[in-house]
């Protein structure tokens, strides 16, 4: 069974601390988007949104993550000032309403700035910072905790043609180089998460490989925090649409945290919750 050490398993983010070697963190989904793969639509209005937000953070979320550009297969990109519109003045509203940590989904650097300045502490950046020179410098003057996640492509590219000699040990190197990138621009290690990627240019064969070797990925001495909910490989395996994939998403978070991920993403917080805290009482 893999374990972190208590100085490997911290997560620093703007004078706090979160300590995941104590136990495996809940991220909440908030997408206030129109075409999100799964709860698109759903909390475009700013009054839902922010009554989701506080029902995740009753419900037992640790962090929420809020993002207003899908990053599904397929999505279409859409322009800073849309997505400025769409996420600061929820992010705002959020942050005055709820004492957890705030994480952005986002690779623009100019959306990052903002959603620091409305109170977030964390950005979630798929692109691992490629997709924007200025990324890094943004999350070094803030003090904010990243995300760093492997994907192939881009959002409108990534499933075409997904192909690996061995996807773990291409995850694992990706992401070794991705954390290497983010300490020279000056990003302290002890502010990075790494994300393997979950359904970002692989196909079901390659996330099943991920999860079951997941481990290997999480030898990098940095924290992983694994996103499976709802995902098309759980369709895929169990021929479910995507509101019946609870329970195989279930399966996906208890496999992921035996493996070795400290925080896991999910849009179901309550009951993912019940199984983060069985698995932490068998383990313990």
């Amino acid at each position: 069974m893999h374990t972190e050490s208590s100085t490997s398993a911290v997560l620093a983010i703007r004078g706090r601390v979160l300590p995941l070697a104590d136990r495996v963190h809940i991220m909440g989904i908030l997408n206030v988007t129109p075409d999100s793969f799964s709860d698109g639509g759903r909390y475009l209005n700013p009054d839902d949104a922010i009554a989701q937000a506080l029902i995740m953070v009753e419900q037992g979320a640790d962090v929420l993550d809020i993002g207003a550009e899908s990053s599904r297969p397929g999505a279409v990109p859409i322009d800073e000032e849309e997505e400025r519109r769409r996420l600061i003045p929820i992010v705002r509203a959020v942050c005055r309403r709820i004492s957890i940590p705030v994480s952005i989904d986002t690779t623009k650097a100019s959306i990052a700035e903002h959603a620091l300045d409305a109170g977030a502490a964390i950005i979630n950046d798929i692109s691992a910072l490629r997709f924007d020179p200025r990324m890094g410098a943004v999350v070094v003057k803030s003090g904010a905790g990243v995300i760093l996640m492997h994907m192939q492509g881009t959002p409108q590219t990534m499933q075409h043609a997904a192909q690996y000699a061995d996807v773990v040990a291409e995850v694992r190197c990706f992401l070794k180089a991705r954390v290497e990138a983010a300490q020279e621009l000056g990003i302290g290690p002890e502010r990075i998460l790494l994300d393997p990627g979950i359904g970002f240019g692989k196909n079901c064969r390659h996330n099943l490989a991920l999860l079951n070797q997941l481990e290997t990925v999480g030898t990098l001495g940095r924290p992983m925090v694994v996103g499976v909910s709802r995902k098309a490989f759980i369709g895929k395996v169990l021929d479910r649409p995507i509101d019946e994939r609870l329970m195989g998403t279930a399966a996906a978070v208890a496999v992921a945290i035996m493996k070795g991920a400290r925080m896991v993403r999910v849009h179901d917080v309550a009951p993912i919750r019940d199984v983060v805290r069985m698995i932490e009482a068998i383990r313990t």
